[in-house]
């Protein structure tokens, strides 16, 4: 089982100076291989260069550019040639399925956070030794780092990342260990139903309440963002000291958002893997529900569209988003797995529509958002708690017929 851990990092003046220079340098090794790749199949017969053919330059790389490619980690090196590998990869699997493609695009120094480390002792070393209060990782070029080791790390580490967020610094590790011992057995079974008005409502009828974490941030990340407006767009390097105070509200904003999101979901998820031996969930296609209607051209009138009604969507795929049902999702399956709880993923096509009493199903069944009314028998619900019913319905018939 690999698990990861995300500690604060505590480096002096010095240490921040040589890790945003890592960041630098991996940043250009990977625009100049994308413009490699570019280049080769734009004026050479459309030639693909793989990464293989690109590692192997690394050696004549390091060797022409010393002073900021030959300091770092050769294997980090690698890492940051692989995640350009990958992103080609996904390119093409986009374009098999049809799925908009999304072009590998250069990374800005501001926008290229991560440098990956794939091996423990190579570039990079994790120190936490027993009897020492301060933890340290010792980086190639940079040193040892003072670590804010707040929990213990279980197994070995296998895999070493930096990661800046605003002007923090971050180090995530991945640590192989054995699988942990399961918790007792509740004999429980649950279904969830996600949604907007409630975060979840399971199918004993409880309802969690969505905090709507950027709703309520909006007043503030609106201000913040219109003060950041009225700087003119430059270059990182030659922002003014209050252009950069600018950037870094905003981020902070969007920083304390997604920390609120991650831990109402790992404290939601929590409470579900410790109450219930098995959970059933919808397995909703959460891209396909947040995306812009397609524009409505008018038959009649060339270059004049009718209403579709795309604001509308707009609001509800900005609360879809800010509920983060996809963090959640992954938090779940990874503590049903430490825990070994079970959970299943289930068509989500006519959960709220079926009536659990009779089988009914109907569009009408659900005149409201809310409300439940079985035409044919006359069962009425609370409308979230049918479709939670209808999810462990269908999860139990799924593990019925897939017994492990």
């Amino acid at each position: 089982m690999i698990r990861a851990y995300k500690f604060l990092m505590r480096p002096t003046a010095r240490q921040a100076v040589a890790l945003g220079e890592m960041l630098r340098d991996h940043c250009s090794l990977y625009n100049g291989a994308l413009q490699e790749r570019r280049d080769a199949y734009r004026h050479v017969s459309r030639t693909t260069v793989r990464y293989g053919q690109q590692s192997a330059q690394l050696k004549d790389i390091r060797a022409f550019d010393p002073e900021r490619q030959g300091r770092w980690s050769f294997s980090s090196q690698q890492a940051t040639l692989r995640r350009l590998d990958k992103a080609f990869a996904a390119f093409f699997r986009r374009i098999k399925s049809g799925e908009a493609p999304g072009y590998p695009r250069f990374r800005g120094v501001g926008r290229f956070d991560t440098v990956d480390f794939p091996k423990d002792g190579d570039g990079v070393r994790w120190d936490a030794t027993p009897h020492d209060p301060v933890t340290r990782v010792r980086f190639q070029g940079v040193g040892h780092v003072k670590v804010n080791q707040h929990r213990p790390v279980a197994g070995k580490v296998k895999t070493v990342s930096v990661k800046r967020e605003g002007r923090t610094w971050f180090v995530v590790l991945t640590a192989e260990q054995d699988q942990p011992e399961p918790l007792p057995a509740t004999g429980s079974t649950v279904g969830i139903d996600l949604g907007i008005a409630s975060y979840l409502t399971d199918s004993n009828g409880i309802h969690i309440p969505n905090p709507r974490h950027a709703r309520k941030a909006a007043a503030k990340l609106q201000a913040a963002q219109q003060a950041l407006s009225r700087f003119p767009r430059r270059k990182a390097k030659n922002r003014t000291r209050n252009h950069r105070r600018a950037v870094d509200k905003v981020a902070a904003l969007h920083r304390k958002v997604r920390r609120q999101r991650l831990d109402h979901a790992h404290k939601t998820a929590l409470g579900l893997v410790r109450a219930h031996d098995f959970i059933a969930h919808e397995d909703l296609k959460i891209r396909n529900m947040s995306k812009a209607p397609a524009a409505r051209p008018d038959p009649g009138r060339p270059g004049v569209f009718l209403p579709n009604g795309a604001a509308v969507k707009a609001g509800l795929n900005r609360s879809i988003n800010d509920a983060g049902w996809g963090v959640f999702l992954t938090i779940l399956h990874a503590k049903a797995e430490s825990a070994g709880r079970e959970v299943i993923a289930v068509d989500p096509r006519n959960t709220s529509r079926r009536c659990p009493a009779c089988g009914h199903t109907a569009k009408g069944n659900r005149p409201t958002q809310e409300t439940f009314h079985c035409q044919a028998c006359g069962h009425t619900a609370h409308a979230d708690t049918v479709g939670a019913l209808n999810v462990l319905r269908a999860g139990l018939v799924r593990r019925n017929a897939n017994p492990a």
